[in-house]
């Protein structure tokens, strides 16, 4: 196949599309889920498996699909990252049941895990360090974008459709961008041989895969024993001890081929960075899980209207994140960023505070085009703040670490903050129904506190109100009334649950933006790095043949 000459703007715009996939299949599956259970015949535990399946296969692998990319070329990890992650969509698309669909969902992640950290290594390698914020700028209003807009696209595939098409609509993406990444994006030179660090990938895929696991699993076996002697505390031990092993094995080789190379970590941006974007996947999750289950749950949106009354926070990030981009360059971004959390954070808190069990889609507005405002600043000089400094040979290596980092971010984030929904849905539903039954005839009452309690310890069904069992003896004229009263404890407490559950992402928002005040002025560390940065350009550039 002929080859163009890399033209850096057209290589943004292909890696941008693969990235945009990766990202959409982490939020586009929520909106899906009560179709999902209707059709596949699913419980919620099968579905929570459809999520957790792509996110921690994506979170265990990245970080060795980075150093992969730096040892055999970061086009080739791309391509067969896009290849293997279309081809799963396909077969997502088909799964005759709930079980091949988590097992699809897996292959999926590892597809994601191959091609996501190139993204920011083919980029580090063809933009020059003066001309990446405005690149990262795009890069990050696609990641921006991707991640909010998933629910928006996900409804409206729902709602035309069915759920089989949110995983369909990757396949039109994927071969458009297998075909551009031969014929755009380069092939980078491997300068010097390199070997595989098969210790550091064993101890890192297996203390990544037990910690995250037993954080996932953790509420639903109550931290406690799974069968025998195995338990989640074990679990979560044996992923320590295995990270132990792992940062010892990795400053033991340091001088030779390691996993993560610690000299990234020397500057101090990158490990700064690195916990914002911790504490940023946490937030975000920690704020769209509920959201998305308040939108369906409580107002009674369907998939495509609940996704469209999210869609303003999109189309801000989308139009602000080229912007901050480019000022990053001009003045770097540290500020930007502080902004952008701080705004992120803001426009949450001001949604949570004013969301009630009436509230239609105009009430969101604002503060959606604030959050949205946020989310564009933050992105882009987030990833420009973080490589700006690192070298073309560890740009795998620095990119696999960072989307490790906010991968196990969102893991922990959906199990925290799924484990603090329940707790306080749980105290707030049976406050409600305590306050309600003074309504009801005194018979009543109790069975009917104990039927509002327990229809939340058997587990909330997103895309419906919490099954509410009538009291025993109840007069069939009366069974609508006791209907609409269990609605109103459930709808009532559901918000009430959400705010106090939203305090805890948002808090760590506000971390992040603090944190902020910690990344150095990038004068001060730029200059010793941009000479072998700026060769590396040229370089690429006369190896496309």
């Amino acid at each position: 196949m002929a080859r163009l000459r890399a033209n850096p703007w057209a290589v943004l715009v292909v890696v941008s599309l693969g990235f945009f996939m990766t990202l959409l299949d982490l939020t586009i599956v929520n909106i899906a889920i009560p179709n999902m259970i209707s059709h596949l015949h699913a419980s919620l535990d099968d579905i929570l498996w459809v999520i957790n399946a792509y996110a921690l296969v994506l979170a265990v692998l990245v970080i060795t699909a980075g150093r992969l990319g730096d040892i055999f070329g970061p086009r080739k990890l791309f391509v067969a990252g896009v290849t293997v992650f279309t081809l799963a969509s396909a077969a997502c698309g088909f799964a005759p049941s709930p079980g091949w669909l988590i097992a699809f969902r897996a292959v999926q992640g590892l597809g994601a895990a191959m091609l996501m950290p190139q993204t920011l290594a083919i980029l580090t390698h063809v933009f020059p360090p003066e001309r990446r914020g405005a690149a990262f700028g795009i890069w990050g209003a696609v990641a921006g974008v991707a991640t909010i807009a998933g629910p928006t696209l996900g409804g409206l595939l729902v709602t035309a459709f069915d759920w089989r098409y949110i995983f369909f609509v990757n396949l039109p993406i994927g071969v458009i961008v297998f075909i551009l990444a031969f014929v755009i994006v380069p092939e980078m030179k491997v300068d010097r041989k390199h070997s595989i660090d098969y210790w550091g990938v064993v101890l890192a895929s297996g203390s990544l895969l037990a910690i995250c696991y037993g954080i996932t699993e953790g509420q639903q076996y109550d931290w406690g024993t799974i069968k025998g002697f195995i338990s989640i505390p074990l679990i979560l031990a044996v992923g320590v001890l295995l990270l132990v092993a792992f940062l010892v094995v990795q400053w033991r080789s340091q001088d030779s081929e390691p996993l993560v190379p610690f000299q990234v970590f020397k500057d101090r941006n990158f490990s700064v960075v690195n916990w914002i974007s911790f504490v940023l996947a946490i937030g975000m999750m920690g704020i769209f899980l509920p959201l998305t289950i308040y939108l369906q749950s409580v107002l009674g949106f369907s998939a495509l209207k609940a996704g469209l009354a999210m869609a303003p926070a999109s189309v801000m990030a989308a139009f602000v994140a080229p912007f901050a981009g480019r000022m990053s360059d001009k003045i770097g971004g540290k500020y930007i960023l502080m902004t952008g959390l701080a705004l992120f954070a803001a426009g949450m808190g001001w949604l949570g505070a004013i969301a009630t069990p009436t509230s239609s889609w105009t009430t969101f507005l604002l503060p959606l085009i604030v959050a949205g405002i946020g989310m564009g600043c933050t992105f882009a000089p987030l990833v420009t703040t973080a490589m700006r400094n690192i070298q073309p040979m560890m740009a795998g290596a620095a990119s696999g670490m960072l989307n490790t980092v906010r991968q196990v971010g969102q893991v922990i984030g959906v199990a925290a903050v799924g484990a603090l929904l329940q707790n306080r849905l749980a105290a707030a539903i049976t406050s409600q129904a305590t306050q309600r039954a003074s309504a009801l005839p005194p018979q009543y009452r109790s069975a009917f506190i104990t039927g509002m309690s327990g229809s939340v310890k058997s587990g909330l069904e997103p895309g419906s109100s919490s099954t509410i069992k009538l009291p025993p003896g109840v007069p069939a004229s009366d069974r609508s009334y006791f209907q609409m009263l269990g609605h109103l404890v459930f709808t009532h407490g559901f918000v009430t649950a959400m705010l106090d559950t939203m305090i805890m992402p948002i808090a760590l928002l506000a971390v992040g933006s603090l944190s902020c005040l910690a990344i150095s002025r990038r004068a001060s560390s730029g200059r010793s790095q941009q000479p072998a940065d700026v060769a590396a350009p040229s370089a690429v550039a006369d190896s496309v043949t």
